[in-house]
């Protein structure tokens, strides 16, 4: 395994000369090598007072701090054997509340800001004084932490292997997909239980994120990592601040700077580790590869500039950073498309080369860094995105040359299927018949179950007749996304009177991504997306003519090109899996299937699915599907993303066979 290097060893080969800066209030310390260790604070070890704990609902927790824990600030009168005067009790009543008022203010500051604590509860105030003079001999009570704080330890992992970085690269890409999945399960969960009361759409970020903080499923909270983090990948793309949190990529939820603050270093040099570039401040200039970026502070909730910048909190740390040459993340921000909201894209390393003191547009003065991007990176994915933006809009004009087709479906399929090839001459797609679903045999459909189907007219509801096929549940939410991998999920089908816009017929709706064949140096054929296809989004079908055993063998001694579904690996196991979190949690077993006896012929016949690339470690899995007939031995296969697949990323699935 890798190993980590703490923070103090980045710098042993710096010039002990500090670039100069054009600020006339800063005087750096004689001390260039910063050492940057835990602190042992006197006031960290604190008195936990026990308190009962209030039942919790199981599945989403109430996060409100038991503001009916301390006896000590709650005196019931039923326990007393004292009478009190009437100023009396509404003094004790007034203290009560005021305790209760603060207690779940402080705790709730205390989560937010991970260098805030509240240390003297009887001084009745948020923020505690000099630490010199904070030592005494005041017994120091508050309620225990929910969850603990960041740590402190700066380091950066070096000497990481490939198994090393494949081990990292899968404990994120779990850790997401876990996300993902309670994401759309909580949400889900959520609407119902509020119903009609939910004035707004719930907020699955914040539901998963919570429920995986408190079962300590947050990533990189041990340690505060400086440059790359393991196990993630520029490019990457994340759909919310608590994700960015949850993996430890950005450690705050609302502030743009992410750093470790003096008050947890033994010199009292804070330190950035990542920002946050979303547009939000005006003087901004950015170029891609070099960054104007503008400190925080001095906003109103217009997010207008109204007063003076000042050289303190994540400010002070650019500068500290770029005082010791020390690197820092950057994540962009922007809307991406009507259908999103603003997502995250993680952008890679850069290095903060000058800072100074200037008047913004505003009229007010601002802090600037000017960032550079680290050379031999992969492409930024903010430019992959923009890239593909004009492949949507433009193909020919963003790339005039490679493209053999721009459309090899011939319009069979909602959306365009390209092909393109830079690399050689081959244009073996075009060699076939362009097949949009599976082609079963006329016996398959002997299996109709009489023409039954649901009654819904408007659209399939809770407890209809194809909501108990399904074991009682649907299998899609609302907006078209697997809940959890089952066996085998049954759509509405021909005789059900529901609309296509049902949302128990995702998979019949055929393609919503644009999808482009390409050649590939590495893999020969492979199968990229235009668009940003969200975790537990449907892709397309694997199509192709279905062979029984029998016609197989014969089709093999000819040579032909044979997909067996059933060595497919079972990925839809792992969509939706939530024993981490709920330990009750069985994995679906209904409606359970034979044995897959048939083939898949796409020797002459074929769809975009068959050039998807194999991997062990996939981001698309097979679910099987059925909807025109009830034949279990026959049943579709649909792709699905098991993760958040950016733009022009290959596509990947588990064959179950070894990676020639």
């Amino acid at each position: 395994m890798g190993s980590f290097v703490p923070f103090q060893d980045l710098n042993l080969s710096q010039s002990p000369s500090a670039p100069s800066i054009n600020i006339a209030a800063i005087n750096p310390p004689p001390i260039l090598i910063p050492k940057i260790d835990p602190k042992l604070k006197p006031l960290d070890i604190l008195v936990a007072t026990p308190q009962p704990q209030e039942p919790q609902d199981s599945l989403f927790p109430d996060f409100t701090p038991n503001i009916f824990s301390n006896s000590e600030h709650t005196p019931h009168s039923q326990s007393s054997s004292f009478s009190f005067s009437e100023e009396k009790d509404a003094y004790s009543e007034y203290h009560r509340i005021f305790e209760l008022i603060r207690n779940e203010f402080t705790e709730r500051l205390e989560e937010k800001h991970d260098d805030i604590s509240v240390l003297d509860p009887d001084s009745r105030a948020i923020v505690s004084g000099n630490e010199n003079n904070s030592i005494s001999s005041v017994v120091v009570t508050r309620p225990p932490r929910r969850y603990p704080k960041r740590s402190s330890e700066l380091v950066r992992w070096a000497n990481l292997g490939i198994e090393d970085q494949r081990y990292f690269r899968d404990s994120v890409r779990r850790t997401r997909m876990l996300y993902d999945a309670l994401r759309i399960f909580s949400v889900l969960e959520e609407e119902k239980r509020r119903g009609n009361s939910l004035n707004r759409r719930a907020r699955g970020d914040v539901l998963a994120s919570s429920e995986m903080r408190a079962h300590g499923l947050w990533l990189n909270r041990d340690k505060r990592i400086v440059g790359p983090l393991p196990g993630v990948e520029v490019g990457d793309v994340f759909f919310s601040r608590m994700e960015l949190c949850m993996i430890g990529l950005h450690g705050k939820t609302q502030a743009g700077i992410d750093y470790l603050p003096a008050s947890q270093s033994l010199n009292g040099q804070p330190i950035a580790t990542s920002i946050i570039v979303s547009g939000g401040y005006e003087d901004n200039e950015d170029s891609g590869d070099m960054l104007i970026y503008t400190g925080h502070g001095g906003q109103d909730k217009f997010s207008r500039q109204c007063m003076q910048q000042k050289l303190e909190g994540g400010n002070l740390a650019l500068e500290r950073s770029m005082h010791y040459g020390i690197e820092v993340r950057v994540i962009r921000g922007f809307k991406y498309a009507r259908s999103f909201n603003k997502i995250y894209v993680y952008d890679g390393l850069y290095k903060i080369h000058d800072c100074w003191f200037d008047v913004g547009r505003s009229g007010f003065g601002v802090y600037k860094y000017k960032l550079l991007r680290i050379e031999g990176q992969p492409e930024m994915g903010s430019s992959i995105l923009r890239f593909a933006q004009s492949l949507r809009t433009s193909p020919l004009s963003a790339r005039p040359t490679g493209y053999l087709s721009l459309d090899i479906s011939n319009k069979k399929e909602n959306m365009p299927v390209m092909l393109f090839n830079d690399i050689d001459n081959h244009h073996d797609p075009l060699c076939y018949e362009y097949l949009v679903r599976t082609v079963f045999p006329s016996f398959a459909f002997n299996h109709v179950s009489n023409g039954t189907g649901c009654e819904c007219v408007s659209g399939c509801i809770d407890g209809c007749f194809c909501s108990r096929k399904n074991g009682g549940e649907f299998a899609y939410d609302q907006n078209g996304f697997l809940l959890r991998g089952k066996p085998i999920v049954f759509e509405c089908g021909a005789f059900c009177r529901c609309p296509l816009s049902c949302r128990n017929r995702v998979t019949q709706k055929g393609l919503k991504n644009r999808l482009e064949i390409f050649r590939s140096r590495e893999k020969g054929w492979g199968v990229r997306s235009l668009d940003l296809i969200r975790a537990g989004a449907f892709i397309c079908e694997y199509a192709g003519v279905v062979l029984t055993r029998e016609q197989a063998e014969v089709f093999t001694m000819n040579g032909d090109n044979l997909i067996y579904p059933s060595r497919f690996s079972q990925k839809w196991v792992e969509w939706g899996n939530l024993s981490k979190i709920y330990p009750g949690y069985v994995c679906p077993s209904y409606p359970s299937i034979p044995p897959l006896d048939f083939a898949l012929d796409v020797s002459r016949m074929r769809n975009v699915a068959s050039y998807v690339s194999h991997s062990s470690t996939p981001n698309v899995l097979v679910q099987f599907v059925l909807y025109d007939h009830n034949n279990l031995m026959f049943p579709h296969l649909m792709l699905f993303a098991m993760e958040n697949i950016p733009p022009l990323r290959k596509l990947s699935l588990d064959y179950g066979v070894v990676d020639e």
